[in-house]
């Protein structure tokens, strides 16, 4: 099921991360149309995001609306689990050890 068109592909891919954090199966399709838009119309080159279950569009819709006004201002930082560095709340990866922040400590 088709979700929603993304404005680029490096959005479109972090939708992608952000569900796939939460258990939910996703696919990014025309990631790679830009390059034929003029003989494609462009509103068909347009990076969309695929569902695998459409069970999943609520939530879905929810995390993606949330990723895109980021934490709340003043949010807390949080600890890796795996490294213990310590990284600030927008930040869902450790850039030290690349482990992913554990959905409980949001």
């Amino acid at each position: 099921m088709r979700l929603m068109h993304a404005p680029n592909p490096v959005i479109g891919q972090h939708w992608v991360n952000v569900l796939a954090a939460a258990g939910i199966p996703c696919e990014l399709h025309n990631r790679y149309l830009n390059g034929a838009m003029g003989e494609i119309p462009a509103d068909q080159c347009a990076p969309e995001l695929w569902l695998v279950d459409e069970r999943d569009e609520a939530l879905a819709r929810r995390l993606i609306e949330a990723a895109l006004k980021g934490p709340p201002a003043g949010a807390a930082t949080w600890r890796c689990h795996a490294c213990g560095e310590t990284l600030e709340a927008q930040f869902t990866q450790c850039w030290q050890c690349g482990a992913t922040r554990d959905p409980r400590e949001e």
